[in-house]
């Protein structure tokens, strides 16, 4: 797999993400010397390639004269993301992903999922976008540090994690505000598909639905941009809860 850009290879290159070389645009090269020092510091073999040499191996013309070639990513298990929250001695805060196909959505809410602090993010093996460049690149390299576990069945990995006394709150317009809502404890927020948002049976087996509240003509968010405001609302109340 190839990731391009910047800031990707410099937070793959930090989490020590399997990586079998970097290739630089040695026309660049002076611009790229904090990623030319990191891949040295880290051990990984580095290629150096005029601009057409780059042109070949990508269609993106966003490289930013940086590719990393990697390794598939790696999926975790849904326990590994409890256990995390654990070792960090903090009530689990997980985003499941309902049927979310496109991965510049699934990058932007990894990105978001990382800086606040969420300790996993779970999504379906079918129906559903996989880990692949595009979204190793809109989450500008986030999806390094970020625990992703792939599940046959959604509706049955909630019932455990209900089981496990995590509130599971679907994330719908129209329904109790999010801002009504307590969220400082065991959370997982359930984001649904562009088109139809949260599925029938997943949204049933959820403890309840919460809303962001809406002021304007148009009644829905982008997934990602609904994703991130309720993760910051839950991130707010988690602060204040631990002050």
């Amino acid at each position: 797999m190839i990731v391009e850009g910047i800031n990707c290879a410099h937070e793959l290159l930090n989490a020590n993400y399997p990586m079998e070389k970097v290739i630089i645009n040695k026309e660049l090269s002076k611009k790229l010397d904090n990623i030319i020092a990191l891949a040295n510091q880290k051990g990984v073999k580095i290629e150096y390639v005029d601009k057409k040499g780059i042109e070949k191996l990508t269609k993106s013309k966003n490289s930013q004269g940086v590719l990393c070639f990697v390794s598939a990513f790696k999926y975790c298990q849904v326990g590994d993301i409890l256990k995390d929250a654990e070792t960090k001695g903090h009530a689990p805060f997980i985003i499941i992903l309902d049927g979310i196909v496109d991965p510049h959505n699934v990058g932007a809410i990894i990105r978001t999922a990382e800086c606040v602090g969420v300790d996993g993010i779970i999504i379906a093996q079918n129906r559903a976008c996989e880990i692949n460049e595009t979204v190793f690149k809109t989450s500008a390299g986030a999806v390094a540090h970020m625990k992703v576990a792939q599940v046959v069945n959604l509706s049955q990995t909630i019932e455990k994690l209900k089981s496990k006394n995590i509130w599971v709150y679907s994330l719908e317009a129209g329904n109790t505000s999010m801002y009504d809502t307590d969220l400082t404890g065991a959370i997982a927020l359930v984001i649904g598909s562009e088109g139809e948002g949260v599925s029938r049976l997943v949204n049933r087996t959820c403890d309840g639905t919460i809303s962001i509240p809406l002021n304007g003509k148009v009644n829905s968010l982008n997934a990602s941009n609904a994703g991130a405001i309720a993760m910051y609302e839950a991130l707010r109340q988690r602060k204040i809860c631990r002050k």
